[in-house]
């Protein structure tokens, strides 16, 4: 019989039973990609993650991510949820007033940045945004989100954008369609299912915090995820988006402020930095807060034997 401890930690969020909750294993050596597949079900979180050796010895350690239906390649909350366990359990140096700690994920490493001790927040370098492509009909989308065709906002693109993980982004005029949409999985899986997706972002300027830039919320059933209350891989390009396009000033970096989860009632708040330069975009960091909430572990003999 073996027994996996487990945290559980809130991330994206300055409070207990805020932001988007996360498992984090601490040692996920021999166990298989069924088992942690079965476990992230079990958990039923939007992400599970195990913590495993790095292949490059370079690096402090290799992250696998599970929702409850799939493995992905890389995710944000995840990934700085991850890091603060491994902080608070003193499993990476701590040396210095910057603690950087490297990911092995499946999109490559992804580093981590936090101060010494107690971070008040913790920062992920993300990969460089690629855009594209735009869908074009924003009636179809419309449907989808249970909305009229002009609450989305016609002078700006229904856009993929990826930073690792590729979203559909839907620029909404105002936060009160913000607040009755309804999302249709079967109509999303028949009109988007060709561009490969991993949820659609759908976001307003308009927002409720006064410290906020952006009010969001992301719609990803086939992960098992019916709405995320907070999507780090989804910020960074976001916060690309709205550089790209102007509705955000970027001299010299751009500081951006997601509040995302509201409707569900865990508020979250994501930290975005994006910086351009030429007219390309060189550096998209996305940070937040995480609060530790409890632990527990999970004994895979018991699990198998009930399975056999």
């Amino acid at each position: 019989m073996r027994k996996l401890q487990h945290r559980i930690v809130d991330v994206f969020t300055d409070r207990m039973f805020g932001g988007n909750p996360l498992a984090v294993f601490l040692d996920g050596r021999g166990v298989s990609d069924t088992e942690m597949q079965a476990m992230a079900r079990e958990m039923n979180l939007s992400e599970t993650t195990f913590i495993l050796p790095p292949a490059d010895p370079a690096n402090n350690f290799r992250v696998r991510i599970f929702t409850p239906a799939s493995e992905l390649p890389m995710a944000g909350h995840p990934t700085i949820g991850t890091a603060f366990v491994l902080a608070r359990e003193k499993m990476v140096p701590a040396e210095g007033e910057t603690v950087l700690i490297r990911l092995e994920e499946k999109v490559g490493v992804i580093p981590v940045r936090m101060k010494n001790g107690t971070p008040d927040k913790i920062w992920m370098t993300q990969p460089r945004p690629r855009f594209g492509p735009v869908f074009p009909d924003a009636v179809a989308v419309s449907e989808i989100l249970g909305i009229a065709p002009g609450d989305i906002r016609s002078e700006l693109p229904i856009e993929v954008v990826s930073c690792g993980l590729p979203f559909l982004f839907v620029p909404i005029r105002d936060l009160a369609t913000m607040r009755r949409l309804s999302f249709n999985r079967e109509l999303s899986l028949r009109t988007l299912g060709p561009l490969d997706v991993q949820g659609v972002f759908v976001f307003a300027m308009e927002v409720e915090n006064a410290g906020s830039t952006v009010h969001s919320r992301m719609f990803a059933p086939d992960l098992g995820i019916p709405e995320d209350p907070a999507t780090g891989s989804a910020s960074g390009p976001l916060g690309s988006y709205l550089v790209r396009y102007g509705l955000v000033s970027a001299e010299p970096t751009a500081s951006i402020v997601s509040e995302q989860g509201i409707e569900m009632g865990r508020p979250s708040f994501i930290h975005i930095e994006i910086t351009p330069e030429a007219n390309e975009i060189t550096e998209v960091k996305v940070g937040g807060q995480t609060v530790f909430v409890g632990g527990g572990e999970i004994e895979l003999g018991m699990m198998e034997r009930h399975a056999s």
